[in-house]
């Protein structure tokens, strides 16, 4: 195994730098799409009812599109926003010490050996907040493993399976369950538009699955992973980050304002979050709607949710003396930004234009009409389903996206074999979750690419690939077989939920 993921890696790090290989991909999404856009398909996109058909990127009229909305496609990229203003509150924590103390002391109370599935429950939970693990769990747990004297790389290796392989093993209800729910009831209803599906129809297998993920992790990066990285050599600037020692006096006084005013904020949120009438509640009356203010305000809200207490921490400790010291910690996590910045342009162009092409969605239709096509039984047909959803996820990221194509067909076929909405949804979930972490396609993965390079320099894409494949291959394959025995012993799905139809 060893070799074959060094292997992986030296032929995965031979590849471009990662934002010119964005832009040869945009070249290769425009050569596609010219060479495919005289074809006729049979497959019917979903969304229009009508055979999909592939939008040549060359022409002029798509061409003169892509320039004059260059500007607006990359403003407009949803992790951009998401990490830079994060970014900036959590910038000012780390400047004035807050992160480094708050660790320091979590690390004199917590075991070396539980670190891991520590980080793994909490990369878990993250996604309640929206993409917040992203920016916060994920460099975070290479923090935590260098203070407490372990490899960081293997502190990034775990938060990342956990909040992005793990994304669908979520314990606390998030934003995507009632998402995913109206796209499947959407399917149904093309045969039975009497069906009616529960939010959390999947809520009990997803808690469920959280020990299975949690487990899997722990075992691959203390086993696996952190022996293979013992060979690399971390190499960055390790000149702010935080060690073993006891917590001066000054500290200690500057954490604990520091924690007080961080639940007080806490404790104003939720008082303004409860009544009833609540400007934070969406048009259904509830907190964790879609269109919430909450849910929409989650990135500013960690913004105001670091930056207090990093503020107060500074002053109560003495690191800070005036405002000039908190915009240098801002300024700083932006510097430390300028690489991202780079490939977040070119991947935003990228994906723009794969999704004007609709290659995505010829790619998605075709396999599910092959999978329709091939006719097995019912258990192959789930783990067939979860292995087409890993697949296409490599190349097309959104849950949502893929789902808005899939469910039209998968729900309906498998309505027609005797199978629920509800065990269709849990088998797409897991084909969605567990391959995000290696498709260097996944908006956020160059993010990961640019937290490793700060403890490993000469970190890349074929470094980051190998050091999850594990986690990726174990993952799909032991959830796999856990759906199938969790169908085989009828434990229910979720509220309201079935494993038959009718």
């Amino acid at each position: 195994m060893q070799r074959a993921l060094d292997a992986i890696e030296r032929a995965g790090n031979r590849l471009p730098d990662p934002a010119v290989l964005f832009l040869l991909l945009l070249a290769v999404v425009w050569a596609l799409s010219w060479a495919l856009s005289g074809i006729s398909f049979e497959v019917i996109d979903p969304r229009t009812g009508a055979p999909i058909v592939v939008r040549n990127q060359l022409a002029g009229v798509a061409q003169a599109r892509f320039y004059a909305e260059m500007v607006t496609t990359f403003v407009n990229f949803h992790p951009l926003g998401v990490v830079l203003v994060a970014m900036l509150g959590i910038g000012v924590a780390e400047h004035t010490g807050f992160i480094n103390a708050a660790l320091r002391a979590m690390l004199a109370v917590t075991a070396r050996r539980l670190l891991t599935p520590m980080v793994i429950t909490v990369g878990i939970v993250s996604h309640t907040a929206v993409d917040a693990g992203y920016v916060i769990v994920i460099p975070l747990g290479a923090v935590i493993y260098l203070a407490a004297g372990r490899h960081p790389l293997a502190g990034i290796a775990a938060a990342f399976a956990g909040v992005s392989g793990g994304f669908s093993a979520n314990f606390v209800p998030s934003s995507l369950d009632p998402l995913l729910q109206g796209l499947s009831q959407a399917g149904a209803h093309l045969i039975d538009p009497g069906v009616v599906l529960n939010p959390l129809n999947n809520y009990f297998f997803t808690t469920l699955s959280s020990p299975l993920i949690i487990g899997l992790g722990w075992f691959i990066t203390d086993r696996i992973i952190e022996p293979r990285l013992a060979r690399t050599a971390v190499d960055g600037d390790l000149s702010d980050q935080p060690t073993m020692e006891a917590l001066k006096p000054e500290e200690r006084r500057g954490l604990r304002l520091a924690l007080v005013s961080m639940l007080l904020g806490f404790a104003a949120l939720a008082a303004t979050a409860w009544p009833g009438g609540s400007a934070w509640r969406g048009g259904d009356g509830t907190l964790t709607a879609g269109d919430a203010p909450l849910m929409r305000s989650i990135v500013p809200l960690i913004f105001l949710l670091f930056l207090l207490p990093g503020v107060v921490y500074g002053y109560a400790s003495g690191s800070v003396k005036t405002s000039r010291d908190v915009i240098q910690g801002m300024s700083k996590a932006m510097s430390s930004m300028g690489y991202y910045l780079v490939i977040a342009f070119c991947i935003s162009q990228f994906i723009a234009a794969f999704n004007h092409s609709n290659l995505g969605a010829l790619l998605a239709l075709e396999g599910a009409a092959l999978l329709q096509a091939l006719a097995v039984p019912a258990g192959v047909t789930i783990v067939g389903i979860v292995l087409l959803a890993g697949f296409i996820n490599l190349f097309v990221g959104s849950a949502s996206a893929k789902w808005a194509l899939l469910a039209p067909i998968f729900v309906p076929m498998l309505m027609a074999l005797g199978i629920s909405p509800d065990l269709t949804q849990a088998a797409y979930r897991i084909g969605d979750s567990t391959t995000n972490i290696v498709t260097p396609l996944m908006p956020y993965f160059p993010l990961v690419v640019v937290f490793c390079r700060r403890y490993v320099r000469g970190t890349g894409i074929g470094t980051l690939v190998a050091m999850m494949l594990p986690y990726s291959v174990t993952f799909i394959v032991a959830w796999s077989a856990f759906l199938l025995a969790y169908w085989g012993l009828g434990i229910p799905l979720g509220l309201q939920s079935s494993y038959t139809y009718p």
